[in-house]
């Protein structure tokens, strides 16, 4: 796979598709080998088995992986391929041990590291879930002063930089956020500024504007506003105390998308309302057990939205599907 692909690249390999006997075999030439350019060992006798998924956009690549304990070694040979990245190693959750220019450090769990791939080293893997993001050296030393000297550093969880880069990675880097060019640049810009500040040796981000921070603030939101919208009294301020901001920064980071943080949390309110009210299993579900259901604590102020938002009452739209006149839409 090309590493400077200009499109965004998804490789994905899992043993369970293969016989026993061949997954080893497989796993080591067609991938690990073949993708990521190093050695494997095995650490157990149980059957080997593996699945990874490998991304690549514009020079950035992640690798997520889980499977058997196993050992991957980038040896002096390996080194002459010209690869000059940058690896950033997370284990999440389980442990990991890193070996390079004469240091062995344990990873526990969320814990991160950076290591160069221009030199030999050995990853240990043990459980869980081993992520790795290469970053190619010339974008980390336009933002880091000597990216050379800060790899084998561990790099804690509770890290500002790394748990946003970790969020903006996990909604960042999906195909369809990634349809547009533009966006493609915005995301590889992000990126490296968000790992550049978790290796470097930064003070508190706090409510940063650097463009980096703000986008990855944004998405950490929406994801805890997404996972949490059907809480009845959910709060602005209880949101930003989360996020560990203010709630006048997090309303500024809700106007971004175009709306009020009241307008969003609404929003998902209705369409899962919607959702249920058409729904046939919900056919004897009350209105407004419906609406308690998606976080309304009012009925009458659901009523009111709903109609405002779909043109029609819950109601009306409960029993549509019987009346083709009355049809409505999201």
């Amino acid at each position: 796979m090309s590493t400077d692909a200009a499109n965004f690249v998804t490789h994905r390999f899992s043993t369970r598709e293969h016989p026993e006997r061949m997954r080893l075999p497989l796993w080591r030439e067609r991938f690990v080998r073949g993708i990521v350019h190093v050695d494997i060992e095995p650490l157990t006798d149980v059957p080997f088995q593996a699945d990874a998924t490998l991304q690549a956009l514009r020079g950035l690549r992640t690798l997520a992986l889980k499977g058997s304990p196993m050992r991957f070694k980038r040896l002096r040979a390996s080194v002459t391929d010209g690869e000059d990245s940058i690896g950033l190693i997370v284990s999440l959750p389980g442990k990991s041990r890193l070996s390079q220019r004469g240091r062995d450090i344990e990873l526990c769990a969320g814990d991160a590291i950076s290591i160069l791939h221009s030199e030999p080293a050995t990853v240990t893997y043990i459980d869980g879930i081993l992520f790795g993001l290469a970053v190619p050296r010339e974008a980390l030393a336009q933002r880091v002063t000597d990216i050379e000297s800060l790899a084998m550093r561990p790099i804690p969880q509770r890290n500002e930089a790394l748990r946003l880069l970790m969020t903006y990675l996990k909604s960042a880097f999906k195909e369809g956020a990634l349809a547009a060019p533009k966006l493609r640049d915005a995301v590889v810009a992000h990126t490296c500024d968000l790992v550049a500040l978790a290796v470097g040796e930064r003070a508190p981000l706090g409510e940063s504007d650097a463009s980096a921070v703000v986008a990855a603030r944004h998405g950490a939101v929406l994801d805890y506003i997404a996972a949490n919208f059907q809480k009845p009294g959910l709060s602005v301020e209880e949101v930003a105390h989360r996020q560990g901001i203010s709630p006048r920064y997090l309303q500024r980071l809700m106007a971004l998308s175009g709306s009020s943080f009241t307008g969003h949390v609404n929003e998902l309110r209705l369409q899962l309302a919607f959702k249920l009210l058409t729904e046939a299993r919900a056919g004897a579900q009350l209105i407004s057990d419906i609406a308690l259901e998606v976080g309304f604590s009012d009925v009458s102020h659901f009523n009111r939205l709903f109609r405002a938002r779909f043109g029609d009452s819950p109601r009306g739209v409960r029993y549509a599907d019987r009346d083709p006149g009355r049809a409505t839409c999201p």
